[in-house]
């Protein structure tokens, strides 16, 4: 058996948070019920195991196997998370990227030249991405592998029992999420689409330097820099980066890493 799972900028955890309605019911009750939850994901990671195919690697991609850093950046690997999967690596090329167009591009309006502008800047930020992996535009966002949406990200609000509050954070330009799904294969393969959402309300220097951070995390780098010159520094700086040295390192020390992506599941 396999479900979907979603997850969103690392920000779910597991059912851990909700331990604390178990005291509640007093420190005995706490013990035990502990021990029973334990064995019982115990029991279910041991399943997903046997029902996932194995950690394995993929051939390095051709364009990074050509990449040298001649200045000897380093990388931030360290700072890459992992998915319950291993690591966001994609096994297919070109990798297929659909992103919103306006209907009618040759309108004079000032809404479809702010649309056409937020297409101009997301499409050069992937011709800068696509030196380091072979990417292509489709039409159909159901055959693309990435997904780039002209649309404000959720907010992610969030319920404080303890205070009866709703926790609402500061509102975001962009984000990007992941989806695992399996093929419809005689043996199925087991893959993951990528949706992008940038708001439509920014510059178009920053809705570049927004879409170059998401496509970073799109194509595998999911965690952060913590170098303001890196495209996947953490937080937004007055100088906008470009694509680094350091990022594309830690791109390439992801895509030698073993998943469970691209692999078809066992028998």
């Amino acid at each position: 058996m396999l479900w979907i799972i979603r997850i969103i900028n690392q920000r779910q955890r597991f059912w851990w948070k909700y331990q604390k309605y178990f005291f509640l019911l007093g420190l005995t009750l706490i013990v035990s019920v502990g021990v029973f939850f334990a064995d019982s994901i115990n029991a279910q990671t041991d399943e997903l195991e046997k029902s996932l195919p194995p950690l394995q690697s993929h051939p390095l991609p051709p364009t990074l196997v050509q990449w040298k850093d001649r200045h000897n950046s380093g990388d931030y690997f360290d700072q890459i998370s992992l998915t319950p999967v291993g690591y966001l690596i994609w096994s297919e090329f070109p990798i297929k990227i659909y992103l919103d167009r306006p209907s009618n591009p040759d309108d004079p309006a000032a809404i479809t030249r702010r649309f056409n502008n937020w297409v101009d800047a997301v499409t050069q930020a992937i011709a800068e991405w696509q030196e380091y992996l072979p990417v292509v535009n489709v039409k159909d966002p159901k055959l693309a592998d990435i997904v780039i949406e002209r649309t404000e990200p959720p907010l992610d609000t969030s319920f404080d029992s303890e205070t009866g509050q709703l926790n609402i954070p500061r509102a975001r330009s962009a984000q990007t999420s992941y989806d695992f799904y399996l093929t419809k294969d005689k043996s199925p393969i087991l893959r993951h689409r990528m949706t992008i959402k940038i708001s439509p309300r920014l510059s178009k220097l920053s809705i570049l330097s927004a879409s170059r951070h998401e496509l970073g995390h799109a194509l595998g780098i999911w965690g952060h820099s913590d170098q303001q010159t890196d495209a996947l520094y953490f937080s937004q700086v007055r100088n906008l980066p470009s694509i680094s040295g350091r990022d594309i390192n830690t791109l390439k020390k992801i895509y030698q890493q073993p998943t469970r992506l691209g692999w078809r599941l066992p028998n």
